[in-house]
């Protein structure tokens, strides 16, 4: 009986990482360049982020709470300001610590949330990107929702809740900016899946909608795959989640599509 209770242990300190994919939880914007990658969390950490991930699925399924105090406190963008949120998941939460040495004097605003899916970013899509009024916004979204983050998704409901999303913003005057689904071999905390032909399938169809509707497509999935549709060797932490280097080949590729959206 022990033993068999140290392997439900173990199992319930594994199945965390599949909604904490992306490790530490990180400020919306800082004004620092870390210089290494942060330190994997240990089993107690997990456990307890678990525990409060549980809670806020019951309280705050899509976090409103995340930005809310930063949302009231953001001044109304000023003349001839072209301000743009990016709105994502972990990618572009841990991007956005960035954004002042890749993006320097740019009001670009960070608006990821670790683990969320579409339907979650959909939801809070209101307040963290219409309500802050910017020009642009650039989606990045889909990779939790083909993982299983809160459930089966097919490619049919990822691709209806990104075309919501930038119909919202058309609908309020804001310019879309959609980026590929960035390439994955296997998903560390749900292998097995072969994400890559799902991945590279949502992108082509990423990519007709945005021409079809006046919108950007943003191709990073071109410039960061290797031969079998994952990331390159030294762009990812984990094969998922970029690393600095990552994030510098992604900056220029958000810059050229941001600056052909505002000519739209």
């Amino acid at each position: 009986m022990a033993k068999s209770m140290r392997g439900v242990s173990a199992a319930r300190l594994l199945l965390p990482a599949m909604l904490f994919l992306c490790g530490p939880a990180l400020g919306a914007q800082q004004t620092t360049v870390p210089s290494a990658q942060p330190a994997q969390p240990s089993a107690d950490e997990i456990a307890r982020r678990h525990a409060a991930q549980d809670e806020k699925l019951r309280t705050d399924w899509a976090d409103f709470a995340k930005y809310r105090d930063a949302n009231a406190k953001l001044s109304p963008p000023v003349k001839n300001e072209d301000r743009v949120v990016f709105m994502g998941n972990s990618i572009t939460e841990g991007w956005a610590r960035y954004f002042p040495a890749m993006f320097p004097g740019k009001p670009y605003i960070g608006r990821g949330i670790s683990g969320q899916t579409t339907p979650q970013m959909l939801v809070r899509f209101q307040p963290d990107v219409v309500a802050l009024k910017p020009k642009v916004v650039v989606i990045l979204a889909g990779t939790n929702d083909i993982a299983g983050n809160t459930g089966p998704s097919t490619p049919e409901m990822i691709e209806a809740n990104i075309a919501s999303m930038a119909e919202i913003a058309q609908a309020n005057g804001i310019r879309v900016v959609l980026s590929s689904i960035l390439p994955v071999f296997d998903y560390p905390w749900r292998p097995g899946l072969e994400p890559a032909p799902k991945i590279i399938a949502i992108n082509k169809w990423m990519k007709t909608w945005a021409r079809s509707h006046g919108a950007v497509y943003l191709d990073y999935h071109s410039a960061m795959a290797d031969a079998r549709g994952g990331m390159r060797e030294g762009l990812a932490s984990d094969g998922v989640h970029p690393t600095e280097a990552g994030y510098r080949v992604m900056a220029p590729l958000a810059e050229q599509a941001i600056r052909k959206a505002l000519r739209k």
